[in-house]
């Protein structure tokens, strides 16, 4: 048998900030104090400073101020129990962080002279030198909004989180050869490249190549599904969810002003 046709129906779960703790936990935990809450809420903004720090940047304020604003924004998230004044009731993560970021900076913008942020607390990780360079990638290209922005990055950001969940998963049980040559055919349709020769460079034959990709291809959407539960309250608006942040994927900027 060739090296990969015993490819296995299922692959080990990935762990660590990928359980199952997630926005709708949060929510739950209400105006107390739940660590595990913490963690997930803590784990969800790890995830997702970007599209914030991307917003930030767009509504007109330098990289030093958007860091900066940006971490005092997740240090009062986290640390300073800022979650409790504003409105958990939003049941999508998204929605309620950007509502509250609109909110932190309204507040900044009538505070003049402030001290330095962040006052020694701890914060999450986030490498703002990386986030910087991402952000000129898609300036001035990308003309959107700065809300439309951040809806295009929040959607492109949980995109990359899933693949990169599904490569662990391949990585994890010794395919990540495999997972790399399939990568390009998760996109429906027809392949550029015929399974036949994708088979021979794998020592697979066609028809193994084609049932690996319709896997590949399952195992994505089922993660997919997964990940954008993690950011609702509830799982009824996980396939809402789902075409609003392909359509802001699409999104071509027409509309900025």
């Amino acid at each position: 048998m060739a090296a990969h046709e015993s490819e296995p129906e299922r692959l080990p779960a990935r762990g660590g900030r990928f359980a199952t703790t997630h926005w709708s936990m949060v929510v739950s935990a209400g105006r107390g104090h739940s660590s595990e809450a913490g963690r997930a809420l803590a784990a969800l903004c790890e995830n997702y400073w970007f599209p914030l720090y991307a917003f930030v940047r767009r509504a007109g304020h330098s990289a030093e101020d958007a860091q900066d604003l940006t971490q005092e924004f997740f240090l009062r998230l986290l640390v300073k129990n800022y979650l409790a004044d504003a409105d958990r009731r939003r049941g999508r993560f998204r929605s309620f962080l950007l509502g509250a970021m609109k909110h932190f900076l309204a507040n900044e913008r009538r505070r003049q002279g402030t001290q330095k942020r962040g006052g020694g607390l701890p914060t999450i990780s986030m490498d703002f030198r990386s986030g910087e360079d991402r952000y000129h990638q898609i300036e001035p290209a990308d003309n959107l909004t700065a809300e439309r922005l951040y809806e295009k990055r929040w959607a492109l950001t949980l995109l990359d989180l899933v693949l990169d969940r599904l490569r662990e998963e391949f990585r994890a049980a010794g395919k990540l050869d495999l997972f790399d040559r399939l990568k390009p055919l998760l996109a429906a349709g027809p392949a550029k490249t015929p399974y036949r020769d994708i088979a021979e460079e794998l020592a697979m034959s066609a028809g193994a190549v084609k049932v690996a990709v319709h896997r590949l291809r399952r195992r994505y959407r089922k993660l997919l599904r997964e990940e954008i539960a993690r950011t609702l309250v509830g799982p009824e608006a996980v396939e809402d969810e789902l075409r609003e942040l392909l359509a802001a994927v699409g999104s071509t900027g027409q509309e900025r002003r």
